[in-house]
């Protein structure tokens, strides 16, 4: 029995006036998600365990069956498991974002999480260029994909661990006072950020990306083996370093797939040709898109269910086609990124569990929805509990 996690980044969403009060997802055109509802289990999964912010670390955590409250120390320490970046165990890992705000001031505003979306090669030179322009003995820029990178802060952790600065996505068009009274309460931080503004205001390279923003800090990642927890040969495929770091500190097999994004135009059958590979032998796939999440980000209503349709239409459907053997595919997001929000909520998420020796006809519904999900009685009170209830079904 195979075991198939499709994730829809931030998929999640509320009724929409603009939509005939339809969620993107039931806007969507999803004939592949809707042929499987009524032959599927479908409920509700809280993957954001109480007190924790709703994020896609914590969240995809969870959902490989790793309980955040016991195992997650921050977003930094994930993305740098994906690089396999050595760290001691004192250092302290931030997520470093590009991104463009007004200014970096008690006056100033985010204007972009993501530095005008700028590709991964640009942001490389960007990094390279701060590296070689700011003098820092204690701070250190690891570049990632597009505008993720790290800050890396040999044997900081005793000394600001506890500082919070806000998730850049969480705060687009906000003041940014609250974060640069945080920065400051650690000096050498708040001068090294202040420095890099000072040198990305005038950056001849990519104008849009005209500050740092390290956020998610924590020290290193250690999770137990996945094969060994579940028996089963795992593989993630993902365009982001925060899946990829999840899969690495789990041993499962990291997939490159040349192309993948990240955003609504990824490379989907460069991921289904790797999907399909590896099911030939693997046990155990973890699938993420993160188009929907993206669009509810940047609040385009057409992006995200543009996103769905592709996944539906390019992932989906090839891939029930292609699978010779008895599979069980599950299919939900790690959280809602509602486009009225335009950021994380840590509400219950949809899902649907398909086995294809069992076809629960008695469970299923008409579609594949939000609304669908809370009609059901079922409900998963804790998402690293989910994929033993995945397991347990697909097996008995």
């Amino acid at each position: 029995m195979k075991i198939i996690f499709l994730i829809e980044d931030g998929m999640g969403d509320f009724p929409l006036p603009e939509l005939n009060n339809k969620t993107p997802l039931e806007a969507a055109n999803t004939s592949y998600l809707d042929s499987l509802a009524p032959h599927s289990l479908i409920g509700r999964c809280q993957t954001i365990p109480q007190g924790f912010p709703p994020g896609s670390d914590v969240a995809n955590m969870a959902l490989l069956g790793y309980d955040p409250v016991k195992y997650h120390t921050g977003r930094g320490p994930i993305e740098a498991a994906a690089q396999n970046i050595i760290t001691q165990k004192n250092d302290l890992i931030w997520r470093c974002n590009l991104v463009e705000i007004t200014d970096f001031s008690s006056q100033g505003k985010m204007l972009d999480y993501s530095a005008g979306h700028i590709d991964t090669n640009t942001a490389k030179k960007l990094i390279g260029w701060l590296n070689s322009k700011l003098s820092s003995s204690e701070f250190k820029l690891i570049p990632g994909v597009q505008y993720r990178h790290l800050l890396i802060q040999p044997q900081g952790y005793q000394k600001i661990s506890n500082l919070s600065p806000r998730p850049p996505h969480d705060i687009l068009s906000q003041n940014i006072s609250q974060d640069i009274k945080t920065y400051k309460q650690y000096p050498p931080l708040y001068n090294f950020l202040k420095d890099a503004f000072k040198l990305l205001n005038h950056n001849p390279i990519w104008p849009k990306a005209n500050s740092l923003w390290p956020w998610g800090q924590g020290k290193p990642l250690t999770l137990p083996d996945f094969t060994q927890k579940t028996g089963l040969k795992g593989a993630v495929i993902s365009a982001v370093d925060l899946i990829k770091g999840l899969g690495q500190a789990a041993n499962l097999e990291v997939i490159e797939v040349k192309g993948a994004t990240g955003l609504v135009n990824t490379n989907y059958q460069g991921k289904l040709e790797a999907a399909i590979n590896f099911l030939k032998t693997g046990d155990f796939l973890f699938l993420h898109l993160e188009g929907p999440d993206e669009a509810g980000h940047i609040g385009s209503i057409r992006d995200k269910i543009q996103a769905i349709e592709k996944f539906d239409k390019y992932i989906l459907g090839p891939l029930l086609k292609n699978l010779n053997q008895s599979f069980t595919v599950v299919i939900l997001c790690d959280h809602f990124t509602p486009i009225t929000l335009r950021t994380h909520i840590a509400d219950p998420v949809p899902f649907l569990i398909y086995n294809s020796q069992k076809k629960f006809k008695d469970k299923g519904q008409k579609t594949f929805s939000e609304k669908s999900a809370q009609q059901s009685p079922l409900f998963i009170r804790k998402g690293e509990n989910f994929l033993n209830f995945v397991l347990e079904q697909a097996n008995a």
